[in-house]
């Protein structure tokens, strides 16, 4: 049998990184992984992937509507579907064999199969022949979170489809339902709009993307009625169901909108985007005593231990916000605190995006947030239209929203509509990492023409009123 300091179960971004950092404290490191490659889903059916088709529609988006600005001639301009899909395929290849180079490069030994507890320190991983046992002192749990639906809603993967089919249908469709207007839904939707399928988003909330700000809201609604998306808001979805025909297969999907008025949806696919549960079937977590919570996800405490001493759980397994990059430094966390060290997460601080086209960022409080705590606040806003940077690539949809203390003038939030929001966001994260004021990133040069220039004429705007170019 053979035994490890560390043994991660899962190997999506949270899984490996906890690896490679185990490995780099000097740790006897395994990893498992039921499927054939390594990844999880972000490299394989979530991030990874759905960006290259963000990206991949996006230019075919601009090529139709953008480039005869810029005096690139675009006639016979034609879509070919399946080299887009192989296209993204090769991206998750070369991301596979990424992630394998780096458990090679790290000496983590990678077990295939489904693993189980025997106990608090055995793991039995089941192979496609033999089923394997191996000890660890430490065990990890990173195995992530699935696709969930509602009531009424049955998940046949076939019409009715989650992400995963909805990144590789064989066929582009006519019409597209979308259930669910969170990051999921937008990003799939908007991938599909811009190729030219009709698209409806039906949404249970009296807005898109709740959890953000509300002018996020409201800006990212009017963005992507540009693109032809059709909403519909404070809709609670009945029903959904296949209609196999001679002529054609649709799907129809029953809401009753905020009347109470029953309405009828039909279209050729249904993707449901209403969110994602813990994945922790078949690891018999009740065989040792891990305890889970009433919606499945696993109870650890701050330093991410569950239940069971030695047994610790990271990413979308214990629930909180669902992000990849919030799972790997969870993952860091735990590994450091192991040996010693004294690493934090500062969770209000993880950034939050969205990768249509503007891009959404947001950090920190919405002002709703800081209302609702009592606290004092002002803000500050600069539009992309008024950026020079913007205005030369044609990318004026979009706004920087910051807010601070009304005293302390620290920054307490920000959030961001706009090209390249992805990126952007990270020169705000740090800044309120080190309890940065509107002033600090006013007074910081920052380069010209940039898109960063929104940064600081928000903060600008936030500080003392007196933004320069508006």
């Amino acid at each position: 049998m053979q035994k490890f300091d560390v043994i991660v179960i899962g190997s999506g971004p949270g899984g490996y990184v906890t690896a490679i950092r185990a490995s780099q404290l000097g740790k006897t490191t395994a990893i498992i992984e039921k499927y054939p490659v390594l990844g999880g889903t972000c490299l394989n059916v979530g991030c990874i992937p759905s960006k290259a088709l963000l990206d991949s529609s996006e230019k075919y988006h601009e090529a139709k509507t953008k480039f005869s600005k810029h005096g690139i001639n675009t006639t016979g301009l034609t879509l070919d579907w399946a080299k887009m899909l192989s296209r993204k395929d090769r991206v998750i290849a070369t991301n596979n064999s990424g992630i394998d180079y780096l458990m090679k490069k790290n000496k983590v030994a990678v077990f295939k199969g489904a693993a189980s507890f025997i106990s608090k320190n055995q793991i039995k991983i089941k192979g496609s022949k033999d089923d394997t046992i191996i000890t660890g002192k430490n065990i990890i749990i990173a195995t992530g979170s699935k696709p969930s639906s509602i009531k009424g809603v049955t998940l046949d993967k076939k019409r009715i489809i989650t992400s995963t089919e909805a990144l590789s249908l064989k066929k582009m469709p006519k019409e597209l339902l979308v259930i669910g207007g969170g990051v999921i839904g937008l990003e799939l939707g908007s991938v599909y709009a811009r190729l030219g399928v009709k698209v409806k988003v039906i949404e249970f909330f009296d807005r898109i993307l709740a959890n953000f700000d509300t002018s996020i809201s409201k800006e990212m609604t009017s963005s992507l009625k540009k693109l032809g998306i059709e909403f519909y808001l404070s809709h609670k979805v009945l029903s959904a169901n296949p209609i196999v025909n001679k002529k054609s297969d649709k799907v129809e999907v029953v809401a009753l909108d905020a009347h109470d008025k029953k309405i009828t949806f039909l279209a050729d696919y249904c993707l449901v985007a209403v969110g994602r549960k813990a994945n922790t079937s078949g690891l018999d977590l009740d065989k040792v005593g891990i305890e889970t919570n009433p919606q499945g996800f696993i109870k650890v405490d701050k330093s991410l231990k569950t239940s069971i001493d030695g047994v610790f759980a990271i990413g979308d397994v214990i629930g909180g916000v669902m992000l990849a990059h919030k799972a790997e430094e969870e993952g860091v966390y735990v590994m450091e605190r192991l040996v010693g060290q004294l690493p934090h997460i500062n969770y209000e601080l993880i950034p939050n995006v969205v990768y249509t086209w503007p891009e959404v960022a947001s950090i920190g409080l919405t002002e709703k947030q800081c209302l609702d705590q009592g606290l004092s606040i002002k803000v500050g806003n600069f539009p992309f239209s008024a950026l020079g940077r913007a205005r030369a690539s044609d990318d004026i949809e979009g706004f920087v929203k910051m807010i601070a203390d009304a005293k302390s003038d620290e920054v307490l939030g920000v959030h961001i509509v706009g090209a390249r929001a992805s990126d952007l966001i990270m020169e705000v994260a740090v800044a309120m990492e080190y309890k940065a004021s509107a002033e600090d990133i006013a007074r910081t040069c920052h380069a010209h023409p940039t898109f960063s220039e929104a940064i600081k004429e928000a903060a600008l705007a936030t500080w003392n009123n007196q933004p320069l170019h508006l």
